[in-house]
């Protein structure tokens, strides 16, 4: 499986979470589900956590091609977007690469998977 794409900002966890959506969008994906890890591990084990979140981010023109191409991709869907307070502070991003995933799944996806991963990387780009 490829390493996933990670960026570490300058920026508070804070402000790399207001801006994440918004720079998704800009690449054609929408935020469909939000977890907070850190107030879920709190109310259902009782433990403190880092900041971090989990982000669910699709884009819908991209997973109907893959979907079109193989219906097992569902399980890789939606793209997960994961911001969390790193020990400095400063906000990381992260997401796992398409192409290891996606890609390794269905050689047919190869593409598709392509596709994602470039904007993926704008997105982090924009975060910078």
């Amino acid at each position: 499986m490829e390493a996933p794409l990670r960026k570490q900002l300058s920026s508070s966890y804070d402000e790399a979470l207001s801006k994440l959506p918004e720079a998704l969008k800009s690449e054609g994906f929408g935020v469909l589900t939000e977890i907070d890890i850190a107030q879920t591990l709190k109310n259902k084990i009782g433990v403190d956590f880092r900041r971090y979140r989990i982000l669910g981010a699709c884009n819908p023109t991209l997973a109907h091609k893959a979907l079109s191409l193989s219906l097992e991709v569902g399980v890789l869907l939606p793209c997960n977007v994961v911001v969390y307070e790193g020990d400095d502070g400063r906000a990381v991003v992260q997401t796992i690469d398409p192409m290891g995933t996606l890609a390794a799944s269905d050689p047919r996806l190869a593409e598709v998977a392509a596709t994602v991963r470039a904007k993926l990387v704008r997105v982090l780009e924009q975060l910078s």
